[in-house]
């Protein structure tokens, strides 16, 4: 089952998709993320979404705003392809190959819950850069709390998957990440989710026997196809991510769990860095981003451009005197 969020004659609403691009509104639901809640798992979504296919169907996807399909309480973005982990650090930082901690665990951070957009949504270029880059990720989505959870004990707690565009400011990012802490604003902009949020079930037939989802995975920027990618080349299963994800702490109904950028031109900086050359060139006003993943559809964005960044000082340089006005 596919669910969507749209607005449509001032209304927003959640639909259940059909394949000919129907929705199927579901009556009284304004928010896919309260229904996850309230669903408990994904025999309930699928519950709630069923006796709305028996009704009328309201109108077309093609007239209405798609807006992304959940605002979700977290995104972790998690690193899991080896191929971007090496391309990328040879072009943010010229370091080469992939860091042995790497394979410890599935690492990931958390990016802007609050900076969410739609499948469709005009995207603004980040204040004070000029090396904004795309990043072709899936999206898994959580449909059950759950803490300190097993692989195996996870697969019941992810409800379904969508698309998922990790803008970075490749500028910023490089410059703030000196600091050690990592990306900040350079992540803090946007992230695309969408088109809609396809239940977990409808892609089982994508499962290979590793446990991994062989989705085809296709980047365009302007019509030009720069990176296409298979999902299944993750080095972790979205069930193990999940567990770490909820290792000493819960993940809740909503969550996004990002699979981190696919390898073979999945993001621009790749390229950079196999080709030691910004090309193709950074994205800038008027270009137009599509990102598609097998089973769940596809994300077309257009940047446009974005604010001045507010100035601010530089820290002050501080005395390392110890001694107190009064002691003196």
């Amino acid at each position: 089952m596919r669910f969507a969020a749209y607005a449509h004659q001032g209304h927003r609403r959640v639909a259940v998709v059909r394949e000919d691009g129907m929705l199927f509104p579901l009556p009284g639901v304004d928010s896919l993320t309260a229904l996850l809640a309230a669903a408990d798992g994904l025999a309930g979504v699928l519950a709630a979404g069923t006796p709305a296919l028996t009704a009328p169907p309201g109108p077309h996807v093609s007239r209405v705003r798609l807006l992304p399909p959940l605002q979700p309480p977290s995104v972790r973005d998690f690193v899991t392809f080896e191929e971007h982990v090496e391309g990328v650090r040879r072009s943010v930082d010229a370091d080469h190959g992939v860091p042995e901690q790497w394979y410890a665990a599935p690492t990931f951070y958390f990016t802007n819950p609050h900076a969410i957009h739609g499948p469709y949504d005009d995207i603004p270029m980040p204040p004070g850069s000029a090396l904004l880059d795309f990043e072709l990720e899936v999206g898994a989505v959580i449909g059950r709390a759950g803490r300190d959870l097993t692989p195996a004990r996870a697969r019941d707690h992810i409800v379904g998957y969508t698309v998922l565009n990790d803008w970075s400011a490749r500028d910023l990012q490089a410059a703030e990440m000196k600091v050690g802490l990592g990306p900040c604003k350079g992540k803090d902009t946007a992230t695309t989710l969408g088109p809609y949020l396809v239940t977990a079930d409808e892609l089982e037939p994508y499962r290979d026997g590793e446990g991994f989802l062989r989705l085809a995975l296709t980047a365009e920027v302007n019509g030009e196809v720069v990176g296409e990618d298979l999902l299944s080349h993750m080095s972790w299963t979205f069930e193990e991510m999940t567990a770490y994800a909820s290792r000493g702490t819960l993940v809740v109904p909503g969550d996004v769990l990002g699979s981190g950028t696919c390898g073979n031109g999945g993001c621009l900086a790749e390229l950079w860095g196999l080709r030691g050359a910004q090309d193709p060139p950074p994205l800038k006003p008027g270009d137009t981003v599509t990102l598609t993943a097998e089973g769940i559809g596809t994300l077309t964005n257009t940047v446009v451009p974005g604010p001045e960044p507010v100035p601010l000082p530089r820290g002050r340089r501080r005395s390392r005197d110890r001694t107190s006005r009064r002691q003196r």
